[in-house]
């Protein structure tokens, strides 16, 4: 009964990350999802760079962290190991679906390359 719960739970996890990646490219390409790294109003520079800043970190470090070694031995022992990767990619998912809904937009141009190769 477990190994069948288990790799459900994989599968629905795995089809998440599908569905996150896809929305992460029409996020950065500005195109086919309801709200892209430019879409809506811009607010002030200051705040929109530190909400961007906290919402990259609640991604970065638990994917970080849960990537060690020394935090998999230690997650092991409440998370069974069977879905301890399945784990990793949901918090991982979630954490992205909430950059993708809290990013503020922040004006102007960051970057331009004008070069085609580039």
């Amino acid at each position: 009964m477990f190994r069948t719960a288990a790799l459900i739970y994989g599968l629905v996890c795995y089809a998440m990350f599908l569905g996150v990646y896809l929305y992460a490219i029409g996020f950065m390409g500005n195109f086919g999802v309801p709200k892209a790294i430019d879409s809506g109003p811009d607010g002030p520079l200051a705040q929109a760079i530190l909400i961007n800043l906290l919402l990259l970190g609640v991604f970065a470090i638990p994917h970080s962290v849960m990537a060690r070694p020394t935090f998999k031995r230690w997650w092991t022992k409440m998370v069974p190991e069977p879905i301890e990767r399945s784990t990793y990619v949901l918090v991982s998912n979630l954490a992205l679906t909430l950059l993708f809904w809290q990013w503020r937009p922040m004006g102007g141009v960051i970057w331009n390359v004008e070069n085609s190769i580039g």
